[in-house]
């Protein structure tokens, strides 16, 4: 397999499910004006009718966090967000030295790993040693991406879209996925089509799956859309079914 930049262990070759070839292939557009302004309105309700209902359950979260492992509650994280040209396709006003694929912001999330000194960006991997066991628990429910819901009120994401990625792995995959970029024309997302069809990425194979799929889900975005794959999140967090 090429090398894309980032540790991932061996793993064996299968056949993964082929995309819908007709969605995988269809044509990004900058979604209408008004239905973009009610997802985003779905969008900010969900999120602050979520962080109240979510509020006494997070803070169980962090407080067991660190009474279980050294380190604070929270983690942040710089990601790649919406494309710099935005959902109106319009190029910004400013230029940066390099270009990123998408404005970074910085994402939050509670600490599932154990404090390390800092180093290259890389994915996690299965058995991952650096995973605590709270944090194991929270990564397989997905509670861990409960904070994030901070970032869609602060309009850095959605509820549903493709999800963020590190500037440095971003880099190395546009390079080697066709059509990686495209997912950056729509805000990304808390979760999404390819989280609940697919397990976390551990290999090349996967991140081209999860693109075929979050180009299904751009290709027929709306509101009923979004709706939809929030209940179907569900039995991911609470069941366990679905991604893994």
């Amino acid at each position: 397999m090429t090398s894309i930049g980032v540790r991932v262990p061996f793993q064996p070759r299968r056949r993964a499910a082929r995309p819908r070839r007709a969605a995988a292939l269809a044509p990004v557009t900058p979604p209408e004006q008004g239905r973009e302004g009610s997802r985003r309105v779905i969008n900010l309700v969900v999120a602050a009718l979520g962080l109240v209902a979510s509020a006494p359950l997070m803070l169980l979260i962090a407080v067991t966090i660190k009474l279980t492992s050294r380190g604070p509650a929270l983690y942040t994280q710089t990601r790649v967000g919406l494309d710099r040209r935005g959902a109106d396709g319009n190029k910004p006003k400013t230029r940066r030295r390099a270009d990123l694929g998408g404005r970074p912001f910085r994402i939050y999330k509670f600490r599932t790993m154990r404090l390390e000194p800092l180093g290259s960006e890389a994915w996690a991997r299965p058995d991952d040693p650096r995973v605590t066991p709270v944090g194991r628990m929270l990564r397989r429910t997905r509670l861990d991406e409960l904070p994030q819901l901070w970032n869609v009120l602060l309009g850095d994401m959605n509820i549903v879209g493709p999800r963020p990625e590190q500037p440095g792995i971003f880099v190395n995959l546009r390079q080697q996925i066709d059509r990686y970029c495209d997912r950056q024309r729509v805000r990304p997302g808390i979760t999404g089509w390819a989280q609940i069809n697919h397990r976390y990425d551990q290999c090349l194979d996967d991140v081209r799956r999860k693109v075929a799929l979050d180009l299904e889900y751009i290709a027929r975005q709306s509101p009923l859309e979004d709706l939809k794959i929030m209940a179907l999140t569900v039995p991911v967090m609470v069941l366990r079914k679905g991604a893994q």
